[in-house]
């Protein structure tokens, strides 16, 4: 009978029977923790114990996916079942019984993950990074180097160090409920690091750019994606409120957009500058009591506007996306709103206030202002821009080009 102590290392090195044999190593620590090794070279734990008349194999997991650790506290449950008079047949079932990570995340889905804001993100990340390399294992089977070397691959395929760090967020929030729900004692992504520094950007769209860019808005054929882009450029609001827009949360007469959740899982009042209300009294005209920028899928409301935000970036001439030093998202449009309130003299609680950033430090400063210093901070920056464009002279509000007009 072969042995060793089990070491990762020395298990890498343990040579394959021939073919058609089956080798069996047990280890010098915890004597019934015992290695199985095929001709093909796959290597598997078990807890090997006499149990009256006959020997029961009880599976722990595959190695190296099932860490040496593990193993060896995996057989010390096992042997302690034993010792209690455990029948081993049910301590087979129960690890039969126990969930993969992709079982396991369609529960955690059901029980927790559809009620977050940024649940089809996370479906998505799942899907891409998590399921192919991990999600048929058993949870327990998951280790901290399984963990690593889904963010390594991430990182080598050239993902942002931002799309990075929400895999492991990912990761670790599901596994944190794995342990509140009893599957888990310690979570695998604890621990695991990432390397790199989230980059903030500070793209937006410069004086000179303004006049090519709302004139490719103004030709953009779709009238929806065209007022959809408008509007995000001049109320700063993030791109899934917007999507969901619907008229019960708008007051024309008052100028106020009421979104009742927001990212930060808290409502926000949205001043709306006189070219915004412009855009929705007539949007008003096609569209009423419903969503204002209808969609077809289930949600009944838009869902991607990029590819309207590439068209009019080509259009104007200004590069498009995060992969391109100077390019411009969706996003930075949101950012233009507020650089443009800085430029006009805006302090910074009245930028937050009117983007809805949230900070522990700017929170308290940011509940005692009301929407009136806010919209003629969005009035001053909008009719700034508008005049940089060339479609705006002092006070007068010009409207906007529209096709067909």
């Amino acid at each position: 009978m072969a042995s060793l102590r089990f070491t990762k290392t020395a298990l890498l090195g343990v040579v394959a029977p021939a073919a058609g044999k089956r080798l069996t190593i047990y280890d010098t620590e915890v004597p019934k923790l015992a290695l199985r090794m095929t001709h093909a070279g796959a290597r598997t734990f078990y807890v090997v114990k006499r149990a009256g008349q006959s020997v029961a194999w009880v599976k722990l997991g595959t190695f190296p996916d099932m860490t040496v650790e593990r193993a060896r506290a995996e057989a010390q449950k096992v042997l302690g079942e034993f010792a209690s008079g455990a029948n081993p047949a049910e301590a087979r079932r129960a690890f039969k019984a126990e969930p993969t990570l992709s079982e396991f995340f369609a529960e955690y889905g059901a029980r927790h993950g559809e009620k977050k804001r940024a649940w089809a993100a996370d479906v998505q990340r799942f899907r891409d990074y998590l399921q192919k390399p991990m999600g048929g294992h058993k949870l327990t089977a998951i280790t901290r180097d399984m963990i690593a070397r889904v963010l390594s691959g991430a990182e080598k395929g050239g993902k942002s160090v931002a799309t990075v760090r929400n895999i492991r967020a990912l990761a670790s929030g599901v596994f944190g409920k794995a342990i509140e729900w009893g599957y888990l004692e310690t979570n695998p992504a604890q621990g695991v690091k990432v390397a790199g520094k989230k980059v903030s950007r500070d793209r937006f769209l410069q004086a000179d750019e303004l006049p090519r860019f709302f004139a490719a808005v103004a030709d953009e054929p779709n009238d929806i994606m065209r007022d959809f882009i408008l509007l995000a450029l001049l109320t700063g609001a993030r791109r899934a409120n917007l999507c969901a827009m619907h008229w019960r949360e708008i007051n024309l007469n008052a100028s106020v957009w009421r979104i009742p959740r927001t990212k930060n899982d808290e409502p926000q009042s949205v001043t709306l500058c006189p070219e915004a209300v412009a855009i929705l009294e007539a949007r008003k005209e096609v569209t009423s009591g419903g969503f204002v920028f209808p969609g077809a899928g289930k949600s009944g409301y838009m869902q991607e506007p990029k590819k309207a935000v590439m068209r009019v970036m080509e259009r104007a001439g200004i590069p498009y996306g995060r992969s391109d030093a100077n390019g411009v998202t969706l996003h930075d449009l949101r950012r233009t709103l507020g650089s443009w309130q800085a430029r006009t003299g805006a302090s910074l609680a009245i930028i937050g206030k009117s983007l809805n950033h949230k900070s522990q430090q700017a929170t308290a400063i940011y509940a005692r202002l009301d929407l009136d210093p806010v919209r003629q901070s969005v009035n001053t920056a909008t009719t700034a821009m508008l005049e940089a464009a060339g479609l705006k002279e002092g006070a007068d509000v010009v409207p906007m080009k529209r096709m067909g007009g």
